[in-house]
């Protein structure tokens, strides 16, 4: 049997990244209930300084996640708050795959805030090396 589970991506601003990364996959960002974490808070269970507002709702600050809405089940993405920059090349990466649009979706996301690395081709494989607002590195195929 196997297991399930998440990806984690650590992130400097991580509520920032889930939507960038919902609005390039077409995923959607989990949604905070910002009255529980409220009572929480005021019920001396959490601390106000784990909390945050962003985009007018009450969040964790530790991070958020986004899930693909017509996969219920399937695995998720976290985005997790870290102190640091990133620094070095990834060792894991997300290949987005789009076929022929390959060009197309690279400027879009060039519009959206990424920026192109590297173009490369193997044989009848071909991507497109990106970075995502904060540097992480990810392939359009």
């Amino acid at each position: 049997m196997g297991y399930e589970f998440q990806v984690t991506v650590d992130s400097e601003k991580p509520h920032e990244q889930a939507k960038w990364w919902a609005r390039t996959l077409g995923w959607q960002v989990e949604p905070s209930d910002g009255d529980f974490i409220r009572g929480l808070v005021e019920a001396g269970h959490a601390k106000q300084e784990d909390t945050e507002v962003f985009e007018g709702n009450l969040v964790w600050k530790i991070g958020a996640a986004i899930v693909d809405p017509e996969k219920p089940g399937s695995p998720r993405v976290l985005f997790q708050l870290v102190p640091e920059s990133k620094t070095v090349k990834n060792r894991l990466h997300f290949d987005i795959r789009v076929g022929d649009q390959r060009e197309t979706v690279a400027q879009e996301l060039v519009a959206a805030g990424a920026s192109i690395s590297y173009r490369g081709q193997v044989g009848p494989s071909t991507w497109i090396t990106m970075a995502d607002p904060e540097g992480n590195e990810f392939c359009v195929s």
